[in-house]
């Protein structure tokens, strides 16, 4: 066998990450260019992209990285966080992950890469653990509705308070009540959002809500400082002068305490963070939002509801406003388009695994270890802000600094207060070692205290911190979900049980438009489970969090490289956050510098639904730019609104390339005719996965785009959440992003308040963005970009062949993306886009997108990083599902009963002693080879989604339907 003789650096090159990324092969590359008619990649691209916004160089990125090189320089940048035992609280709490939670869920691409349920039929795995989270949530909060998730605690009061204003409509005040003892971070968020309703804010200790007129009002349960305070009579004089109230509390302390249901608020929102989720260093974490019957039409986010199939049987769905923004737009009323699906399935199945015996036990001990921090604290004469507590406890009286110094020696971080108070908050991690090592600290370590000793007194006397009034009366968990998965075993099975129902990347391509479901590689994943990243408090000190300081640096400077823009803003924690924080962005640019007035934002009729309902969450007037024949903005039509309203142009919002999937070839003269009228220029960023190596927004034209994360840059979709969406400024609005109450931000202004919880938004998923990035390095970047478009024409010129092609360039290409119109063939067959995408799912895959940006329409996607043997085996199947709606449109079978209209077919269908169809078992089932080879069974036949919604049950199925 011959020598290999190839340079060192050849052989390295064997290594690249981006042959591992990118799906088509040299070969396959070359296979179809020639289906194009195309010489060559790069002519591709030239007549794809406008010259003259082509980048024309290569990115100025390092050189990539392999895997191992990767991930062992994040592994010295973890290194270099320190990772103290924190007492913060502050809604942030250290947690134990049962492993076979993390192994399965967390870690498995069957959880985390599949995508948001729209469509149930191959989703109902993950809708049924969404549904015993918002089970749990309104066990726990004692409400009658729960939805299946929001962002954070912070934007979940912020919808609450919106919820407050459009549903009180008694209410004549503009007036917003917020108890003095909220979370600082969820006050500074709740300011941001009110200043641009036109809410005015009162803060003030929660007894005199009592002597405030308001629409609404924000109490939280325990408070920041530990206090433990009867809400009811509260809660019921704010009802009675036609207050709507919200309840913010901690989600293991309802395990103790009164439920506020009971104590009678009208919505509860919360974090589930330390159901089992890692701190983060901020997130990603599952907010709660449960609230009253009576206001399910207006619960913001997603309802996971009970519906039925065609046969008749149980079917899981999204209920009602799934995707409100896309129908309300800007009469919408929240922006809400990510939740946070992976990380509620996790507190959920925490509470399935533990049940509520387990939480209880783990509530008691929390809560007893804090009685007996209390009682030896006060034996030892330190005084404390109250006599009541769940887990935390404020020191008042205290030698701070002594305090601090005693505590870092030991690596222990606590809260300290403006005023010299000191805070310790004890949470599931918390040990008695632990509480020997506080008493060293907080009294000195001559104090003489035994924690088994003062154990055995409180038990005499029963001591408890947690007021009788206050105290849980009431069952919870108690549906046989909670109760049956004990053993590991049974654990185990269930969540493999629930991950086949699901269809994720694991089994097939996702062809989602304008969603990007491409490779999350696990050498990216890898490293959000590690120590030094996961088990950070955010609110430690800058010096304690050099690790993350730097990727967080790294990768903004890299995002700044790709994009063009001046300055990152890591904030967001999802792609319409992003949007919302863009525009606030613009909004405090322009008033500060005496042009505050202007409140009109343009925005092509093409656009996605969340970007005029975040124009108008920040008070600006939407005006629709229309679209031309080809599916461009009509530039004359531009001209015309922006002279219009030239005095009061705040910005314009554009997408792209184009929602319509097309590089518009006159996107600067778009930017350049706003800025002529004094406008800014948002360019969204969901198609940035065509931008990437080849174009920058900030060189077109752009002032602010937001960037998803976990769509060009690989983070995963996780069944619905978690995102990122940071945005890219240029140099004159970097000062006008979001700040942090808590941990301010260098070089943004102190008076810009926060957007999301924390101040970098979900942190802990930033290294797989980094990782990508570094091992891709410049040229692969602009491969991936070259391959996605490449695969994108491949697609529209197979299927274009059997279906029309909506949109194209002027030279005939797509972009990333193409849309095909089915709307033809309905009016010549009855069949429907739905039907075929619940057909394709008897074929193995999930639907593209449906009925956007155009109704009856399919938006095709397929990323780089498929392979042409599967972007072929999927153009197979649509080309199949063409030829069998042309037997429907020549009579060979009837209109109502054909292999589409009845799709998907189960196990159950095949097992019927009866076939009465005109078409055979086997063509409903196994319509290919490749079907039969490997075959992914929908769990239920096609969702009646008019039953779910006429009939809302949002709770796990009673006992007896759980018998059956």
């Amino acid at each position: 066998m011959p020598i290999d003789t190839r340079r060192l650096a050849d052989l390295a090159a064997h290594d690249d990450f981006l042959q591992r990324h990118n799906g088509p092969r040299e070969a396959d590359v070359t296979a179809m260019l020639a289906t194009l008619g195309v010489e060559s990649l790069s002519a591709l691209i030239e007549r794809t992209v406008p010259a003259d916004i082509r980048l024309g160089r290569e990115l100025e990125l390092d050189p990539p990285r392999s895997e191992a090189e990767a991930l062992d320089y994040l592994k010295r940048l973890a290194r270099q966080n320190r990772v103290f035992k924190s007492y913060i609280g502050q809604g942030y709490h250290g947690t134990h992950l049962p492993p076979v939670i993390q192994r399965n869920v967390l870690e498995n691409p069957g959880w985390y890469t599949a995508y948001t349920p729209y469509q149930p039929e191959i989703s109902q795995g993950r809708l049924e653990g969404l549904l015993n989270f918002q089970q749990m949530v309104m066990d726990l909060t004692g409400m009658e509705l729960a939805n299946a998730s929001l962002l954070d605690e912070a934007t979940a009061a912020a919808e609450a308070m919106a919820l407050c204003h459009r549903a009180n409509k008694k209410a004549k005040s503009e007036v917003f009540f917020v108890a003095d003892d909220v979370l600082p971070q969820t006050l500074d968020v709740v300011r941001t959002r009110a200043a641009y309703f036109g809410f005015e804010l009162v803060v003030a200790p929660v007894e005199q809500l009592a002597e405030t007129e308001a629409f609404g009002a924000l109490l939280q349960y325990p408070g920041e400082s530990g206090r433990v305070h009867d809400l009811a009579p509260l809660l019921g004089a704010a009802a009675e002068r036609g207050i709507m109230t919200c309840v913010a509390a901690d989600i293991m302390s309802l395990v103790l305490l009164k439920e506020p249901g009971a104590l009678g608020a009208d919505i509860v929102i919360g974090t589930t963070q330390r159901f089992g989720v890692p701190m983060g260093f901020g997130g990603p974490h599952a907010a709660f939002f449960a609230t009253t019957d009576k206001l399910k039409r207006s619960i913001p986010g997603r309802i996971i509801g009970v519906s039925q199939d065609s046969r008749g049987g149980q079917a899981l769905r999204m209920a009602m406003q799934t995707r409100e923004q896309h129908i309300r737009r800007e009469k919408a009323t929240s922006n809400i388009c990510t939740a946070q699906a992976l990380l509620a399935n996790i507190a959920g199945f925490y509470a399935v695994y533990h049940g509520a015996e387990g939480l209880r036990t783990i509530a008691s001990r929390i809560h007893r270890l804090t009685t007996l921090l209390a009682t030896g604290l006060r034996e030892k004469g330190i005084q404390l802000a109250h006599d009541s507590w769940f887990d935390t406890l404020r020191l008042t009286g205290v030698d701070a600094g002594k305090l601090h110094g005693r505590a870092l020696t030991r690596e222990i971080n606590l809260r300290y207060f403006d005023n010299g108070d000191v805070g310790v908050s004890l949470d599931e991690t918390t040990t008695a070692h632990d509480l020997d090592v506080l008493f060293d600290v907080l009294v000195g370590e001559e104090h003489g205290l035994s924690v088994a000793a003062l154990d055995e007194r409180a038990v005499a006397e029963g001591a408890s911190g947690i007021p009788a009034a206050c105290r849980r009366e009431s069952d919870f968990l108690t549906h046989p979900t909670f109760k049956r998965y004990r053993s590991e075993t049974e654990m185990l099975r269930y969540l493999k049980r629930l991950e086949n129902k699901d269809l994720s990347l694991a089994h097939a391509m996702i062809p989602l438009g304008s969603c990007t479901m491409k490779l999350n590689a696990t050498s990216e994943m890898i490293p959000i489970t590690w120590p030094e990243f996961a088990n950070v408090h955010p609110f430690v000190p800058r010096d304690q969090v050099a690790g993350y300081q730097q990727m967080i640096d790294e990768l903004a400077a890299f995002l700044v490289e790709v994009t063009g823009y001046d300055h990152i803003s890591m904030q967001p924690n999802s792609g319409a956050q992003g949007e919302y924080a863009g525009l606030v962005a613009i909004r405090r640019y322009q008033a500060a510098i005496g042009e505050g007035h202007r409140d009109v934002c343009l925005i092509p009729s093409s656009a996605h639904g969340t970007n005029p309902a975040s124009a108008a969450m920040v008070g600006l007037k939407v005006v629709v730019v229309e679209c031309d024949a080809l599916g461009n903005i009509d530039v004359a039509d531009l001209r015309a609104k922006a002279e219009q309203h030239s005095e009061a142009l705040s910005s314009i919002m554009i997408t792209y390339p184009s929602t319509h999937g097309v590089f518009e070839a006159n996107v600067r003269e778009v930017c350049a005719i706003v800025h002529a009228h004094g406008g800014q220029v948002y360019v969204d960023g969901a198609n940035m996965n065509a931008q990437v190596g080849l174009t920058r927004p900030g060189d077109f034209g752009g002032d602010v785009s937001h960037l998803n994360l976990h769509k060009t840059f690989c983070i995963p979709h996780g069944g619905g959440g978690p995102g990122m969406g940071p945005i890219g400024v240029k140099a004159h609005l970097a000062p006008y992003v979001s700040n942090h109450v808590v941990t301010p931000i260098p070089g943004v202004n102190a008076d810009c308040g926060a957007v999301s919880a924390a101040a970098f938004g979900s942190a802990s998923i930033l290294p797989i963005s980094w990782a990508y990035i570094k091992m891709m390095g410049a040229r692969g970047l602009r491969e991936a970009t070259e391959l996605a478009i490449l695969n994108a024409n491949y697609i529209a010129a197979r299927l274009g062949e059997h279906y029309p092609v909506l949109y194209r360039g002027e030279n005939g290409s797509v972009a990333h993306e193409c849309i095909i119109d089915i709307r033809p063939l309905k009016a010549a067959s009855g069949i429907s886009e739905e039907d075929i995408a619940k057909r394709l799912m008897d074929y193995g895959f999930h639907a593209p997108t449906m009925s956007f940006p155009v109704p009856g329409t399919l938006m095709i996607e397929p990323t780089e990083s498929e392979s042409l043997y599967e972007i072929d085996r999927f153009c197979d199947a649509m080309i199949a599902i063409r030829e069998e709606i042309a037997r429907v449109e020549a009579g060979e079978w009837p209109a109502d009963d054909n292999p589409l209209v009845k799709a998907p077919h189960t196990q159950a269908d095949l097992m019927d002693a009866e076939w009465a169809h005109p078409y055979s078992r086997e063509l409903a089932a196994f319509p290919t080879a490749a079907v039969k080879a490997s075959k992914y069974w929908p769990a239920v036949n096609r969702v009646d989604n008019v039953f779910g919604d006429r009939q809302l049950v949002c709770s796990c199925p009673s006992i007896d339907e759980y018998r059956d």
